[in-house]
């Protein structure tokens, strides 16, 4: 993979998305600071949302937004093949 699959890129993501989770700014109209909770989709529990309620869109998802799964290998074996596993077999067997 490269560009947008790579995996530096990835990374990157993850920090992005924990950066905005963490985001809050001032509503004047409300008095108050507003974060993520206050404006995200969050269909399983729309009354009370945490960020890990927040419906999010994103290929760092293939990987529970969680940069210890992305950097998770494993051996598989195949008959005879033995290999590793990473993050990039993860994803085509997701999609």
């Amino acid at each position: 993979f490269s560009g947008i699959l790579a995996e530096d890129v990835l990374r990157a993501l993850l920090e992005l998305q924990d950066a905005l989770a963490a985001a809050t700014a001032w509503a004047p109209g409300s008095g108050r600071n507003v974060t993520l909770q206050d404006v995200c989709y969050a269909p399983l529990n729309p009354a009370e949302p945490g960020v890990g309620d927040c419906a999010v869109s994103s290929v760092t998802q293939y990987f529970q937004n969680n940069g210890t799964r992305l950097a998770l290998t494993a051996t598989q074996e195949d008959g005879k093949d033995k290999g590793t596993v990473n993050w990039r077999d993860h994803l085509i067997y997701c999609v």
